[in-house]
């Protein structure tokens, strides 16, 4: 009788050893499974070294600009191109944007029209707008920020631009090309740059606060390096 009592104690005894065993490993497994994430989102701030570059199709630069200092006129440009460098070192990353000014587009004719004329972007002078500068610094655990040189209507000034990397395309086939996804944004005063003389007497005044807000997303191909 005591020996079948020793014998049903030490069956139970291995029962509940193996399900913590069972248990253990399932919460090692869980922590081994989750620590890949984590380090893809560290490493994954910024897309391969290399150079990219912007596809006009896949690719939208868009404004929003005050309207009499309480609404906004909203609109977007609709050819951008240029390349993207990445670089293990932030000081040599940089960016060299061209957007074609002619392509304006804010859903009225009329005020398109206008904003092509001289009495704003000039679009017979000034056909392109550009942006371009070299080194980042991160500001966040995902964003980055970059002093570029944006020249518009003539006109050359230092705007803070901040983007984030989105990430890389994971459709891409073995013999195409690595895709890139950004998004950028930034904020500048068009009085700056000469553009819309009548808006700023009559409805910006004195502010010096940024009138133009200015977003961007960008898909960008990368560019197979020579040997």
């Amino acid at each position: 009788m005591q020996t079948k009592n020793v014998l049903r104690r030490m069956k139970v005894f291995k029962f509940v050893a193996v399900l913590l065993f069972c248990g253990s490993i399932s919460h090692a497994s869980a922590q081994q499974a989750a620590a890949p994430a984590h380090k893809d989102q560290v490493t994954q701030a910024l897309p391969p070294p290399g150079a990219y570059k912007i596809d006009p199709r896949h690719s939208f630069a868009y404004f929003s600009a005050w309207h009499h200092l309480v609404g906004r006129v909203r609109g977007r440009f609709d050819k951008v191109t240029g390349t993207i460098t990445v670089s293990p070192d932030p000081a040599a990353c940089s960016v060299d944007v061209t957007i074609d000014v002619s392509t304006i587009s804010t859903q009225v004719a009329r005020r398109d029209e206008d904003l092509r004329s001289p009495a704003y972007f000039d679009v017979e002078k000034f056909p392109t707008m550009t942006y371009q500068g070299r080194g980042i610094r991160r500001v966040t655990a995902d964003q980055w920020q970059m002093d570029g040189s944006l020249t518009m209507h003539g006109v050359t000034k230092v705007v803070p631009f901040t983007f984030k990397f989105n990430g890389l395309f994971s459709s891409s086939k073995p013999d195409q090309p690595a895709r890139a996804a950004f998004h950028g944004t930034a904020a500048t005063k068009r009085a700056q740059f000469g553009i819309g003389a009548r808006d700023n007497l009559q409805e910006v005044g004195d502010s010096t606060a940024p009138d133009v807000e200015i977003e961007i997303d960008v898909e960008a191909d990368a560019i197979p390096q020579t040997p």
